[in-house]
């Protein structure tokens, strides 16, 4: 799973939501991830278990621990065999959660929670008084379900975070202004569009690249991506050809071969968004000036296969301006392409940068 708290926020930060709740399975990570979003100490609380010993519950502002359940080789089955012990939830856990701030940590929401019903009224009532980060077992109990379906919650599922998307990869430029083939020339001692490869990997239900020449779409095909070798002559042409490929995916990001410093956080937190919000198009931005790459959902596909000759997906920008949604990037070098040599090089300045302030 390629996942950094860092998109995690931003997605998170741009849906307008109030709650921030991330699930998944035993150890699937929520309590590493929440622990990188919000380091502790914070308002709320912490429960942990001792395998086939006991639970605890911790307030995550006075330290006080109390045990919340008790292991019981009596229930059957593998899992869930704990037996509540409610008075550590009623004396320990309500008041933590009712302590003065305006967000609240909870780590984490299980199925012996779900048993104590004071808890549970207390629970609901901070989600309507406070701001909520909290980790969500998932498992198929109707008041856990109910959290994470929550209008006002963005939801994080790290066993399936991106969801059912396609990507596809813009590479039919004939190059004219570059002089040759830009996608395969060197930068930072690799083909060009191998940076927009790495950037998309691990994300993405299936990938494809739609190219006009055959060494890129070797290259992409050594990299595991389908790729689709044409000679027509539209940009449209090069949109309709890899939406039809994806055709059964939930949402589909079309990405440009020529951004190098396109950054992978900025496509996850593309992705993450349109997981939560899969009727909006999202656009990465700068300063609210919006570029590429662009997230389109499943509704537009109709018209992203029929657009008008050598128009892209910008003519459904236009035309629904109230389905936009901006994604924006730490630094504006993220939306530059590569026109010209002139632009790789500038590029690769800005990379070498970067890569030097970050060493420092």
């Amino acid at each position: 799973m390629h996942m950094t708290s860092d998109a995690v926020l931003r997605a998170f930060q741009a849906s307008g939501k109030r709650h921030l709740i991330v699930t998944g399975g035993r150890k699937s990570g929520k309590t590493t991830l929440l622990n990188e979003l919000v380091p502790d100490p914070m308002p709320g609380v912490v429960t942990w278990a001792v395998p086939k010993s006991a639970v605890y519950l911790r307030d995550g502002v006075t330290g006080e621990t109390a045990q919340v359940g008790v292991f019981d080789e009596s229930i059957p089955g593998e899992e869930n065999r704990m037996r509540l012990i409610p008075d550590g939830f009623t004396e320990t856990g309500i008041p933590a959660l009712t302590r003065d701030g305006d967000w609240l940590k909870i780590d984490e929401i299980g199925y012996l929670e779900t048993e104590c019903e004071p808890y549970c009224e207390a629970l609901l009532r901070v989600f309507g008084e406070k701001r909520v980060i909290a980790a969500v077992r998932k498992q198929d109990i109707p008041f856990l379900s109910a959290l994470c379906r929550r209008d006002d919650v963005f939801t994080v599922d790290l066993d399936h975070p991106y969801g059912n998307l396609g990507c596809v990869i813009m590479a039919s430029g004939e190059g004219k202004r570059f002089g040759s083939n830009k996608l395969t020339a060197q930068f930072l001692g690799r083909p060009l569009i191998q940076h927009v490869i790495e950037a998309t990997d691990g994300i993405f239900s299936r990938r494809v690249v739609v190219a006009r020449h055959l060494s890129v779409a070797e290259l992409c095909r050594e990299n595991g991506i389908d790729a689709i070798l044409h000679g027509l002559p539209y940009r449209s042409d090069t949109v309709r050809l890899g939406i039809e490929m994806l055709a059964d995916t939930d949402g589909c990001l079309f990405c440009q071969g020529d951004q190098p410093l396109l950054s992978r956080e900025t496509v996850s937190a593309m992705a993450l968004s349109a997981v939560n919000d899969p009727s909006s198009i999202f656009r990465a931005s700068y300063g609210g000036v919006g570029g590429s790459p662009v997230l389109f959902p499943q509704w537009t596909y109709g018209e992203l296969a029929d657009l008008p000759e050598g128009k892209g997906g910008g003519v459904l920008v236009k035309k629904y301006p109230g389905s936009v949604k901006h994604a924006e990037v730490r630094d504006p070098a993220e939306l530059r392409d590569c026109d010209t040599p002139e632009d790789l090089a500038e590029l690769e300045r800005t990379a070498l940068e970067r890569i030097y302030t970050n060493f420092l």
